[in-house]
């Protein structure tokens, strides 16, 4: 027995070290492996020959973003195996910008062809930023061409800006106007026998409807409306202007389109060009023919290019730590909703923005500080924090412009409200002023299933939010009398940083949402234009002599630096370049978008959000 069992011992000890021995061989190959990466990375950055009169092929991939959101390539790797979606990839705006703006002094290239087939969500003002450094291009006598074998809406107004549209005559260009539609629970949740205890002040904000409602309300619809007929306006204007059509002609192809394609035997390309909204019509193979007399044939046969990404890592970028001088207007970017703590790039965690104020704060050379914000909110004592902080940074002398993207609503205009100076673009969504709280409770659910929540306490309010327990009336009146503060406060804060007298703020509170042009007439924002225009205002405030500007940003450890890098050089490798956006993955953003309400963490359970999405 003795013997056997020290037999099985040797046995355990030997596949031990067989097993350790296996796990370093693995370790050290994918450290090599991780290394080789490195080494053609780093060889890979050598200048790019670009023949002349070559195009840029602007291939912008995934969402257009201000921050691009950390992704870990094995997990989203073993996603997309088992066939789930991945996260869409992620475009830089300013790396966009930037690679046009280069473009356009450099002798080489010639044109830019747009493909935007790749492009994921972008907004009106981000896509106007774009269009603009492409008329700055087109300025310098060269050409931008469009060129799709369909255009959504959103490729279609970007493609507006270009000196000629191709669609191939088997295409369509969808123009369908804005609409903002939710999905609604209160049935749902009544047959899951789940109690939502709901707390709000203002008339006007929906965010918990979802969850009370089956439908939108007629309030909501009145607001909606008017935010979503004023991008449109603004939409129709910029394409009809650019492509010198009738707004007639737009409204007509958006509203019955099935009588103009009468006129067409329903070919949806012929109607397209019939109408002026393109210039030809072009199989893949006449616009790679076009492209070729443009710029000479390649080695390859194909037309000469260099891509988007080819060029970006051959110019110098905008606002990078160490390319301006000592003088600079920091850059912060606010993306995301807003949650205490610290939180990864995308979105805005207390303790990060408290990090990067203060090193804001700290540094000498920052004269000046904009923060360029992109949320709907989120919790309110998270946002409270950010905004007390952006105080004690305007105490120290430095100026607070805030640079509004596509939406800077509820929790996202709570930190804007006192500072400085407030810059969005005519499309920016913002306001949202109002305040709501939800908890969900289960006792009826647990009793459905013949599960009972029972004890004693020492008071009444022992079982606190207990949520296997109904809320007491106590705590009900707690909770919403908190709610009613914060809401004070926030009026409060809106009013000091403003200058809003008390009657008028009556008409731009009680969570009303407006568009940046809007919000101007009325007070909550005071220049219309771009973060460079922010950054030149925040120049100024400062007494600058220049208008030098760097990013400030979460101080990355040698591991994060790594892996960062790591993922960037393996993600091609690993995953397809095609990203798919079908009716089924704009079903589960509304229900991702919906399921925030389930698991903010505010202390209070306190939130200033804005969570409607449209397209």
């Amino acid at each position: 027995m003795k013997d056997l069992a020290s037999t099985i011992l040797n046995i355990l000890k030997f596949a031990g070290k067989t097993i350790t021995v296996f796990r370093n061989i693995v370790f050290n190959i994918l450290f090599l492996g991780l290394l080789l990466f490195i080494i053609i990375g780093l060889a890979s950055q050598r200048k790019v020959s670009i023949t002349p009169q070559s195009a840029l092929l602007l291939n912008m991939k995934g969402d257009i973003v201000e921050e691009k959101q950390i992704m870990d390539p094995f997990s989203d790797y073993l996603s997309s195996s088992i066939g789930f979606s991945r996260l869409p990839e992620e475009t830089l705006l300013q790396d966009v910008l930037d690679v046009i703006n280069t473009a356009a002094e450099d002798k080489r290239i010639s044109s830019i062809v747009l493909d935007m087939s790749k492009m994921g969500y972008a907004s009106f003002g981000q896509m106007r930023d774009i269009g603009m450094a492409l008329e700055n291009f087109k300025s310098k006598g060269k050409e931008v061409i469009a060129a799709e074998d369909f255009y959504s809406q959103n490729q279609y107004f970007l493609a507006s800006y270009a000196n000629r549209i191709f669609l191939n005559p088997a295409g369509l260009v969808e123009l369908h106007g804005l609409g903002a539609y939710r999905l609604y629970f209160q049935d749902a949740l009544k047959k899951l026998k789940i109690n939502y205890h709901v707390f709000r002040v203002g008339k006007y904000k929906s965010a918990l409807e979802p969850i009370t409602r089956n439908s939108m309300s007629s309030e909501a619809k009145t607001q909606n409306s008017l935010w979503l007929s004023a991008l449109w306006q603004e939409f129709v204007d910029d394409v009809t202007k650019r492509r010198n059509i009738s707004p007639e002609t737009v409204e007509l192809y958006t509203n019955s389109i099935a009588s103009l394609l009468k006129n067409t035997k329903g070919d949806t390309a012929k109607l397209a060009l019939d109408i002026g909204l393109v210039d030809e019509l072009k199989t893949r193979g006449e616009v790679e023919s076009y492209l070729s007399e443009l710029t000479g044939y390649s080695s390859k046969g194909e037309y000469n290019y260099i891509s988007f990404n080819q060029y970006l890592s051959n110019i110098p970028r905008s606002y990078i730590q160490g390319q301006n001088g000592d003088e600079a207007v920091g850059i912060i970017v606010a993306q995301g909703n807003i949650i205490p703590g610290e939180q990864p790039p995308g979105t805005i965690g207390s303790e990060t923005m408290l990090k990067l104020l203060g090193k804001a704060g700290d540094d000498q050379r920052i004269k000046a500080v904009v923060l360029r914000i992109n949320s709907g909110g989120g919790s309110v004592f998270a946002s409270e924090v950010i905004r007390k902080e952006i105080q004690e940074l305007r105490k120290k002398g430095k100026p607070v412009v805030v640079s509004m993207g596509t939406l800077a609503a509820s929790g996202g205009y709570w930190i804007a409200a006192e500072t400085d100076e407030i810059w969005a673009y005519p499309t920016t969504l913002t306001g949202s002023i109002g305040i709501f709280g939800a908890i969900p409770t289960f006792e009826d659910t647990l009793a459905n299933m013949g599960i009972y929540s029972d004890g004693t306490g020492t008071t009444e309010l022992a079982d606190g939010l207990n949520i296997t327990r109904p809320l007491s009336k106590e705590i009900k009146d707690a909770v919403q009398l908190s709610i009613e503060h914060g809401y004070e406060k926030f009026l409060d804060i809106v009013a000091a940083g403003r200058n809003i007298d008390n009657d008028a703020l009556e008409t731009v509170a009680d969570g009303r949402v407006f568009d940046g042009a809007t919000a101007k007439t009325l007070g909550l924002v005071d220049r219309l234009g771009n973060l460079d225009q922010a950054i030149q205002s925040a120049a100024a405030l400062a007494d600058m002599e220049s208008t030098n500007a760097r990013y400030i940003r979460s101080g990355q450890n040698f591991s994060e630096l790594l892996r960062d890098y790591f993922y960037s050089k393996i993600n091609p490798f690993l995953l397809s370049d095609k990203t798919e956006y079908t009716s089924l993955s704009r079903l589960l953003s509304w229900l991702e978008s919906t399921s925030k309400l389930m698991f903010f963490n505010d202390p209070k359970g306190m939130y200033a959000h804005w969570m409607i999405q449209y397209h």
